[in-house]
């Protein structure tokens, strides 16, 4: 047994034999931070009425909200303390996210594991970053392990978002001001070099106003060889009570990435060496620095009438050597963007509050520039060790974005039994491209159109209803339309495709019925079922040696999300969440090359996938877990959960599959103080080896694979003054 694995069983037989744990619950009403000193303290879950904020930046009782979302507070993530977004958010059903190495991921919400820009990620309601910017690596840029609550929308979202909301939204929302002195840390120390601080503090620095510093390290040599990853971040937020009706909410947010490359691996170094990385030093590397300012000011007319306004800006800089990009075509780009925005809303209540209008408009202004240099890169074996810049720049651009987009939402108590939604958004993009270099490209997998300027602009439509059985149980349904603008990158980074400053806008209907409330006080139920057809998708492809992008058609997701939540005994509870989706093809081709051994020679040819199984889109997902609280010993508790990722299909052939998953963890925390807890996670308890990403190139027969962690262990101590 190697040093890693035993310290993780050691950690594993300490929790087991002092009874440790930590519950992480669905429940949104749980006490404050500074009330939750012992979990073995926390009552049976009694029925309450549970928030969600996301849909209209204001606080709604879920029961009359029409829309499947899941929501995490301070406890839960407390509890689970994730060293990766990963292993908080997928205890949402239907919901999967990735690790890529780091905190890398990729997201799947009623759409497959993916990079496409599907997902749109908030702080606090405000996008991190601006349409046509977007990195599936972006939780990264966001303090999840140190966020007041995180909510996950699936679906489309409300009129108040607009493009990339087509699979779901995730809102971390940031901690308040405390109204006294107080001040909390964590040290935590783990296999592979894991080593993570969190600190924490606030005053009220007068009776109107106080503020907030929270701050995270976190360190990581990894498992495979060569995968370092550090990231800083820190978040700074001030509260002030300005006037009796007028609220002021400062948040300054800055994060700092710094990550190793980590290559996929072929089936047999997965099975017989999956420590192997075949990017050494920098090749494949990624830094990031993303600094967000908003200012949110609210203005509270009356209890009926509330005017919000957020001027914010963003400045975010990458610099990577894309790692998928090594073996044929490597270089080192930079991105830059900054983001001037306002965001204004409009809320009145009508008729003693059986009725809402929201209105308002979103303006951003995000000039940017995007350099491409050219290198040469040094291979020994398949190993790549160093890489040569060769002075030649392949892209030299700027463009400027300036997307105006007015909304309105409306709800209606038509019956005491019906709530009715409606709302409408109107999203226009205008960019403003110039090409900085002079000649034209010298190859063909470095196109570029001309300077000029692409506007786009699109009508999103949303309807819902909500009908209440009783106070407990109520269903729901809704009708969203949504899109995506292409990227920045897509549309002027052309690669080997010509024309991709004609790229039309990806767009999606949704329908969705749902039903929540409670079996018992004890026990909860959420059930969503959905069908979404997405139009014109954007896809990136590999023909021969060259990259392309095109539309290419229309696809169909349909599904069912099951959440239940409850306690079995004052000892036990319990948390399930489980999916299962179809997404399959319409009408979806394009032209791709390939190497034929038939023929030993290079193939062109349309091909139509219309019937297969999306690729990388795993049928079901599952996540369940069981809390033990001892009553023989109230400082104690425990968690052991499974993690379940169903078999997909590898490429659009549908001709390779990945197996898929089953996962275990153990997590448990004991109190050692009033002020001291000291806890521990093993995750994949039983060290199984598995794929966090797995794909095949269409043409090509070998599949691809990401070794995921195999047992790691991390011990830990929290402490609050």
């Amino acid at each position: 047994m190697n040093n890693n694995l035993a310290t993780a069983w050691g950690i594993a037989s300490a929790i087991m034999a002092s009874s440790v744990f930590a519950e992480p619950s669905l429940q949104t009403d749980l006490p404050s931070q500074k009330d939750q000193t012992s979990q073995a303290e926390q009552p049976l879950v009694v029925y309450t009425s549970q928030f969600v904020v996301t849909g209209t930046r204001e606080a709604q009782d879920k029961m009359k909200v029409a829309e499947s979302v899941s929501s995490f507070d301070e406890f839960d993530n407390q509890s689970v303390s994730p060293s990766h977004p990963a292993e908080l958010l997928n205890r949402s059903a239907g919901v999967h996210i990735n690790n890529l190495g780091g905190e890398g991921h990729m997201t799947a919400i009623r759409q497959p594991i993916t990079t496409k820009g599907v997902y749109l990620f908030l702080e606090d309601g405000i996008p991190t970053r601006p349409t046509g910017f977007f990195n599936h690596n972006g939780l990264y840029e966001v303090n999840i392990p140190q966020s007041d609550r995180l909510e996950v929308t699936k679906g489309p979202g409300s009129s108040l978002y607009g493009s990339e909301a087509i699979g779901g939204i995730i809102n971390s929302m940031t901690k308040a001001s405390p109204e006294e002195a107080e001040a909390s840390g964590v040290v935590e120390l783990g296999s592979y070099g894991w080593k993570r601080t969190l600190l924490s503090g606030g005053n009220a620095v007068s009776d109107d106003t106080g503020f907030r510093i929270d701050f995270n390290a976190t360190d990581n040599s990894g498992y495979r060889q060569e995968s370092d990853y550090s990231r800083y971040s820190s978040t700074v937020r001030v509260d002030s009570q300005l006037t009796n009706q007028l609220t002021s909410k400062t948040v300054m947010s800055y994060t700092f990435v710094d990550q190793s490359g980590v290559s996929e691996l072929e089936e047999d170094d997965y099975k017989n060496n999956p420590k192997k990385n075949r990017f050494h030093d920098d090749i494949g590397y990624r830094e990031v620095n993303a600094f967000r300012l908003s200012n949110e000011f609210n203005v509270e007319i009356n209890e009926d009438t509330l005017v919000s306004v957020i001027p914010f800006y963003r400045n975010n800089t990458t610099e990577m050597m894309p790692s998928w990009m090594v073996t044929y075509d490597p270089n080192i780009r930079e991105t830059k963007f900054q983001s001037f925005g306002l965001m204004s809303k409009y809320r009145q209540n009508f008729w003693q509050g059986k009725a809402t209008a929201i209105a308002g408009v979103d303006i951003d202004y995000s000039p940017s520039s995007f350099k491409e240099d050219k290198i040469t890169v040094t291979k020994e074996g398949d190993i790549y060790t160093d890489y040569q810049k060769t002075g030649q720049l392949n892209y030299d651009y700027d463009a400027d974005q300036l997307s105006v987009s007015p909304y309105v939402h409306t709800e209606f108590q038509v019956h005491d039994q019906v709530r009715l939604t409606a709302g409408l958004r109107y999203d226009y993009f205008d960019v403003d491209y110039d090409d900085n270099l002079e000649d034209q490209a010298v190859d063909a997998r470095h196109l570029r159109p001309e300077s000029q300027s692409v506007d786009f602009d699109e009508l999103s439509p949303k309807l819902g209803a909500v009908y209440q059985f009783s106070r407990h149980h109520m269903a729901y349904a809704n009708y969203r339309h949504a899109f995506r603008a292409p990227s920045v990158g897509q549309l002027f980074r052309s690669g080997s495709s010509i024309n991709t400053d004609e790229l039309q806008p990806v767009t999606s209907d949704s329908y969705e019925i749902g039903f929540r409330g409670n079996i018992t006080p004890q026990h909860s139920y959420e059930i969503a079922v959905y069908h979404m057809t997405v139009e014109d998708d954007i896809v990136t492809y590999i023909d021969g040696s060259d990259r392309k992008t095109t539309n290419a058609g229309e696809t169909t997701h349909k599904g069912v999300e099951i959440s239940l939540n409850g306690d079995l005994t004052e000892e036990f509870k319990y948390g399930v969440a489980a999916s299962y989706s179809k997404q399959e093809y319409k009408d979806f081709q394009y032209v791709y090359g390939y190497y034929s051994g038939g023929c030993r020679c290079y193939v062109q040819e349309t091909r139509n996938f219309e019937g297969f199984d999306v690729a990388k889109a795993p049928r079901t997902l599952a996540n369940a877990h069981v809390n033990y609280l001892p009553i023989f010993l109230p400082q104690a508790s425990f968690e052991l959960e499974w993690e379940h990722l169903g078999n997909y299909y590898t490429d659009e052939t549908n001709t390779e599959k990945y197996s898929g998953h089953n996962l275990f963890n153990l997590r448990g925390e004991y109190e050692l103080t009033e002020n001291a807890v000291l806890f521990g996670r093993v995750m994949n308890l039983f060290d199984k080896r598995y794929s966090t990403y797995t794909s095949t190139q269409v043409g090509k027969t070998d599949t691809v694979y990401r070794p995921g962690n195999p047992m790691t262990g991390v011990v830990g101590v929290r402490l609050n003054f």
